[in-house]
């Protein structure tokens, strides 16, 4: 089994340590840093697979040690912590390089399965069908040998659709590895980002090629659209 090393950045020890402790209990290996300069340097040495950090770091904040990280072109996953509940602070986030992000205060199993999906994703490497390609490192989609621009969202929702190419993915499973949450399961917006990504793939959503949903346990990405 490989093991993974995530850096957690965060200042405050009342959360650094229990964190870190439970991430250290998933099987990864945890190095914490408390202040932006020094999370940079480390995000930035490549001994880690994994950055969460949060977003007020002393000296340097996180939204700066992600812009900096991705403008290094690191492709190092980053997983941002805020307390802050305004969507334009995550909107923000996002927009400077963040891969996902975790609201304060967080359930611990929604952070860990966020990390977990994360970490599954960055290790996945190429994948393709039915003339969609996805290139998980430097998180460019393709369609026919055309690049599609694609949201974190949906981004990820098409990598776990092509992961299982071929088979159902229960709406259970793309909540909780997509949205990090189970409860996702029955949203309008799990819906709207299918019909998103249909658009951007070139799908009719009257009758999907590609991208099909099967009624009442999920949907399926077709291995190839050859009838």
């Amino acid at each position: 089994m490989t093991v993974s090393t995530v850096l957690l950045a965060e200042d405050d020890a009342a959360i650094a340590q229990p964190l870190s402790r439970a991430l250290e209990r998933e099987g990864h290996d945890v190095i914490v840093r408390s202040d932006g300069p020094s999370t940079l340097q480390s995000a930035l040495s490549g001994v880690a697979n994994l950055l969460v950090l949060d977003l007020g770091l002393p000296e340097m904040d996180g939204l700066e040690v992600c812009r900096r990280l991705r403008s290094a072109r690191s492709t190092l996953p980053v997983l941002m912590l805020t307390a802050r509940r305004d969507e334009v602070d995550y909107v923000v986030g996002l927009d400077a390089g963040a891969d996902d992000y975790v609201g304060k205060p967080f359930r611990l199993a929604e952070l860990l399965a966020r990390v977990r999906a994360l970490l599954r994703r960055s290790a996945a490497g190429e994948l393709a069908a039915a003339g969609v390609r996805v290139d998980v490192a430097s998180r460019r989609a393709y369609v026919d040998g055309e690049e599609v621009h694609l949201t974190n969202k949906e981004f990820a929702l098409l990598q776990l659709l092509l992961e299982h190419a071929g088979e159902v993915v229960g709406r259970e499973t793309v909540a909780e590895q997509v949205w990090g949450d189970a409860g996702a399961a029955s949203s309008k917006t799990m819906d709207m980002h299918v019909s998103w990504l249909r658009r951007k793939i070139g799908d009719d959503a009257s009758a999907p090629r590609r991208l099909v949903t099967v009624r009442g346990v999920g949907f399926r990405f077709e291995r190839d659209t050859e009838k």
